[in-house]
């Protein structure tokens, strides 16, 4: 088998048949349901789409299925990296069914994150992972299949949530800091959901301890809210020995606050975050945090929404993932 491939446009179904010497319906057999073809001829018609770079047309997909094979994803900031391991289990299972992921971000405000989604649904996706707070309208109810990842301060009508254990996290975070020694430890938190079970979770844990909360709450959980935070808390309470930040973001925010003041990690100030995010495996930093397991997240994710998808009357459900505690260089025992 020998041809050029066409110079001056892109390659066509009947390119890829008259190549192979087959019918063009037989190519489209090939794409849809390849076991249902003999070995040569789909060989045949496979070495043929090789060789002059094809490329099934989504467009006329979605018309022959009413299907777009999109999934839409919302999250909240691109700076917070731990969107990264959501993503990538989500992938993980529909990429080898045909399907790919839009990732939208909405970045904090209720206006901005209600954009975000009606520009995806404009787009006719199938389904929709929300991994940030929804707006008030999207509370009523979404057009299509609907999950929401992470704890949010609400959820809309008819969505499945599948989310961390962050109480159970928060908690893990307070019960290795106390295991330590250390009995003046701060939290720098957030004013989201995941933020206030987290928060949840590491005050019952402490007051069960007997030992004094020590909060800094801010509106948002970046690096600069970190900074803040870690700021106030250390401006009010200079003794303290531990810091657990609601996120692995915040808790960078708090490195600057602690060099700045020429204060050593873990040496005379441990620090913990949560998220496991690609920032706590650098290397570099490091960072002891609570793994929020968001690959198995987006895994689950996935599986439900195609459940939905193929039997949108299933009824919604709430899953809670197990974190696990992920110990690094930041933390270690007070100093005497």
């Amino acid at each position: 088998m020998s041809a050029s491939s066409p110079k001056t446009r892109r390659p066509t179904i009947y390119d890829v048949a008259k190549l192979a010497g087959v019918s063009p319906s037989l190519v489209s057999l090939v794409l849809q349901a390849p076991a249902r073809v003999s070995d040569k001829r789909r060989e045949a018609v496979q070495a043929a789409i090789s060789e002059l770079g094809y490329r099934p047309s989504r467009a006329a997909t979605t018309l022959a299925s009413n299907r777009t094979k999109s999934i839409g994803l919302v999250i909240d900031d691109y700076r917070n990296l731990w969107f990264v391991d959501l993503l990538r289990g989500m992938e993980s299972v529909l990429s080898d069914l045909g399907y790919h992921v839009m990732l939208a971000d909405s970045r904090p405000g209720e206006h901005r994150i209600k954009e975000a989604t009606d520009g995806l649904l404009a787009m006719h996706i199938d389904a929709l992972v929300i991994a940030a707070e929804p707006s008030e309208p999207m509370l009523a109810r979404t057009w299509v299949p609907t999950v929401v990842a992470g704890w949010r301060m609400g959820v809309p009508s008819g969505a499945d949530l599948i989310t961390n254990d962050d109480d159970g996290g928060g908690g893990l975070a307070a019960s290795h800091l106390l295991e330590l020694g250390h009995t003046r430890i701060g939290h720098l938190s957030g004013s989201d959901g995941a933020s206030a079970h987290r928060r949840a979770g590491f005050r019952r844990r402490i007051q069960e301890a007997g030992v004094d909360v020590l909060i800094a709450e801010s509106q948002g959980t970046s690096e600069e809210d970190g900074y803040a935070a870690a700021s106030w808390l250390l401006d009010h309470h200079p003794d303290t020995t531990a810091i657990f930040a609601a996120n692995d973001t915040m808790a960078v925010g708090a490195f600057a606050v602690l060099k700045a003041r020429g204060l050593r990690v873990p040496n005379d100030i441990s620090v913990i975050g949560y998220d496991n995010s690609p920032l706590a495996k650098s290397r570099y930093l490091d960072i002891t945090s609570v793994d929020n397991r968001s690959d198995v997240v987006g895994i689950n994710a996935a599986h439900r929404l195609l459940a939905r998808i193929e039997d949108p009357a299933i009824k919604p459900e709430r899953t809670l993932i197990d974190p696990v505690l992920v110990v690094r260089s930041t933390t270690s025992r007070p100093a005497p």
